[in-house]
């Protein structure tokens, strides 16, 4: 289930509920409907108009019995029921704007979003990566700016964020509504797998690493499609996501998600973490849990995590692969091999793999049947390069195909396609 949040036009039952149980308590009649809440109004109106008979929708007023009209009163206690029906409404006020900000952090959605082709058998998807929010700066709208113009050039099914969507942010629930921000507001599906820097703190804040906390904040914002990974294996963004047909009746594709983790235990190890073998077992179980569906043929499926596999090192040498892009730094990958891409070509399911993590990379490699494919950067509040301008990747698959075909679409609009 997903997230709601408020804002969308309509006002959740339960909202109404609250703010008709306040204004019985302080002896007011509450007018309201759906879609017509405007309590800040209640606040600016002066004491004759909130004690008027006929109210737009929203107000609070006292009524006199059986006729719907203000009570006729003396001007002392006129001012007295002014001052107090006043009162009460700047407290309903207060209360229901803080309804709204836990509704908003807390209500799951009613329905779910089902992801499916459409009606010409197409799914896009755009995958952006290393976004690197602090909060909201200059450069982090930029960042939104570019997803945004993306977004509009390509109308998406689907975004998925490849990690590192945040660094370092102290107010992470701020910035992770932030990073939401752009498909929120066109109602675009869109899920995360995280990264190495998401669950870190500024170095001036003391406090641990809570990278299953930061996956719940996601799972609460609005249009977000990601599930929290099962807690009994390692890692907080493990999951998968079916494509359906155009009818929404029979799954086509697989997306799985896979939590590449962050930093390695021992400096002998390596920099990088790695996918851990529980993680694997579970991709694999899944695959064939979900291939029975099929008489034991496994959905055509793709992989998204952030920290590259060091298959895509080994293909930089070896004579047989297809190289296409841009690669302009060294491959930031786990010394440590645990096995994933041997696990995906023993299910033969996984088609292509796409992650992030190395900023001016953004080539594709054609290793052992499976297409190994850079993201392009997204973020401008971090590392890059000069004449490699920012940008997102796009992947479009076919109902009726076990292929896909993807490009690069870059700030200004250039499409490049390898």
């Amino acid at each position: 289930m997903r997230p709601d949040f408020v804002g969308r036009g309509d006002t959740p039952s339960v909202f109404l509920s609250t703010a008709k149980d306040l204004g019985t308590k302080c002896g007011c009649a509450f007018v309201a409907s759906e879609g017509q809440m405007r309590t800040n109004e209640w606040l600016l109106k002066g004491p004759d108009e909130v004690l008027t008979a006929s109210q737009p929708t929203g107000y609070c007023y006292r009524l006199s019995p059986g006729r719907g009209q203000a009570d006729d009163v003396t001007i002392r206690e006129r001012e007295d029921a002014m001052i107090a029906i006043r009162l009460r409404s700047i407290l309903l006020g207060a209360m229901m704007s803080l309804a709204v900000v836990l509704l908003a952090a807390n209500t799951a959605f009613s329905e779910e979003i089902q992801l499916k082709f459409d009606r010409a058998g197409r799914f896009k998807i755009v995958q952006f990566t290393d976004l690197h929010l602090h909060e909201g700066g200059d450069k982090d709208r930029q960042t939104l700016a570019l997803i945004g113009e993306i977004l509009d050039l390509e109308k998406p099914h689907l975004v998925v964020l490849t990690g590192d969507i945040l660094s370092g942010a102290a107010k992470r629930q701020e910035t992770v509504a932030l990073a939401a921000g752009p498909m929120a507001e066109r109602k675009i599906p869109w899920a995360v797998t995280l990264g190495n820097h998401d669950d870190e703190w500024p170095k001036e804040i003391d406090k641990p690493k809570d990278r299953r906390g930061l996956m719940e904040m996601f799972v609460r914002q609005p249009y977000f499609v990601s599930q929290m990974g099962p807690a009994e294996i390692f890692g907080a963004s493990n999951y998968y996501l079916p494509i359906y047909d155009a009818d929404g009746t029979h799954k086509k594709w697989i997306l799985y998600m896979l939590d590449s983790n962050a930093y390695a235990s021992k400096k002998e190890l390596g920099s990088y973490d790695w996918i851990r073998t529980d993680q694997i077992a579970w991709y694999s179980q899944t695959s064939k849990t979900l291939a029975q569906e099929r008489d034991g043929k496994p959905y055509p499926a793709l992989a998204f995590f952030h920290i590259p596999l060091l298959e895509y090192e080994y293909a930089l040498t070896d004579a047989q692969a297809d190289v296409v892009g841009h690669r302009h730094e060294g491959v930031a990958c786990p010394r440590i091999n645990s096995g994933l891409f041997a696990a995906m070509l023993e299910r033969g399911d996984v088609k292509g793999t796409f992650v992030g993590h190395d900023h001016v990379s953004d080539y594709e490699a054609q290793y052992r049947g499976i297409r190994l494919i850079y993201g392009r950067a997204t973020g401008f509040d971090t590392y890059g390069r000069d004449g490699f301008p920012r940008g997102g990747r796009v992947i479009q698959l076919e109902e009726n195909s076990e292929t896909f075909t993807t490009w690069i679409r870059l700030q200004g609009g250039d499409r490049i396609q390898y």
